[in-house]
């Protein structure tokens, strides 16, 4: 799972696109069966192993050994499928054959949080997609456009950049009867994806790089999955961390920030008072407000940052409910 977001020097967030100013910077699953996959890191069931494990013991304690084989297998599946049923409803949400895209290729930083808004909205509709990893540095992957930064999105062909004009255009192309230009947008809808451009995403980096070493966490993640040549690999990680930790500094003040923590968790906490109640934002299933604000979060679940998040807040649920409904990812392993 991506688990961080960073930046290689000094990086900056411009209108829903990751910019690289003067030097640098990144703002930068294994495919399991689907029942697998969902029963395993579905939300409600964090404990489903430990439970899983009790469970198991219980039967077999009260069972001959020649029944235990069959024990642990109609076990195993039913929990799983049980998991599956109860917690997968809001599975994907698949688009028709005649408007499935035929080629669609990201052009990305991997832990950056707009190319994760976008690619949370391909996996939601589960569009096959490839990903072509730019060099922050040289970014000679994507020399060939006149737009420079990321995300880019070729679909069929055609470019598309600026990651929520990006979702527009493509929630246009994938369910042309519902999306902006027959039905309008959800006001709601409308103003909590502009909440994530203008405000969430800026708490993020004070957050991430808040400490030396928790700098470092984050930067030893986008070495290891960003592309980078050896040596930039080893300047990115340590000089970047250094960077960045003085450049969150600098960030905190910019947005008016006091406590980096508290204004994450306080983020959160208005997420989900805003669900009121419901499953998510779009009610019975994920809106685009949703999927937008799962994916900036979801480069930083498993750093420190989110982990205290999911800790001291609320959002778990919710966070637990999108990772069942988006599911595994649609990318195309090259």
């Amino acid at each position: 799972m991506r688990r961080a977001i960073g930046i290689a020097a000094v990086y900056r967030v411009v209108g829903g696109v990751a910019a690289v100013p003067e030097v640098s910077g990144i703002h930068t699953h294994n495919h399991l069966p689907r029942i697998f996959h969902a029963a395993l890191f579905s939300t409600k069931s964090q404990n489903f192993l430990s439970r899983t494990h009790c469970l198991l013991s219980n039967k077999l304690a009260d069972q001959s050994t020649g029944t235990v084989a069959r024990v642990i297998a109609g076990t195993m599946l039913f929990s799983l499928a049980a998991t599956t049923l109860a917690e997968e409803v809001h599975a994907k949400e698949p688009v028709q054959a005649k408007f499935r895209p035929d080629e669609v290729i990201l052009y990305q930083y991997e832990a950056c949080p707009f190319c994760n808004k976008v690619k949370a909205v391909l996996d939601y509709y589960d569009i096959p997609y490839k990903v072509v990893e730019v060099n922050p540095i040289s970014k000679k992957e994507i020399k060939w456009s006149d737009y420079k930064k990321v995300p880019i999105l070729m679909v069929d062909g055609e470019q598309m950049v600026d990651s929520s004009v990006i979702i527009d255009k493509l929630a246009q192309k994938i369910r042309p009867g519902v999306s902006a230009g027959s039905v309008p947008e959800d006001d709601e809808e409308k103003k909590w994806r502009g909440w994530v451009d203008n405000h969430l995403v800026h708490i993020l980096s004070p957050n991430i790089y808040r400490s030396s070493s928790e700098a470092l966490e984050s930067f030893d993640y986008i070495t290891s999955h960003g592309n980078f040549s050896f040596t930039e690999r080893l300047t990115a990680k340590y000089a970047g961390a250094v960077a960045m930790y003085f450049v969150s500094k600098k960030l905190k003040k910019k947005y008016n920030i006091t406590d980096e923590r508290a204004a994450l968790y306080e983020a959160a906490e208005t997420w989900v008072d805003v669900l009121k109640g419901r499953d998510f934002l779009g009610g019975a299933k994920p809106n685009l407000a949703d999927l937008a604000v799962f994916g900036v979060l979801r480069p930083i679940r498993h750093l420190k940052s989110g982990r205290d998040m999911v800790e001291h807040t609320r959002i778990g649920d919710w966070y637990t409910r999108m990772e069942s409904a988006v599911g595994v990812s649609s990318r195309i392993q090259a």
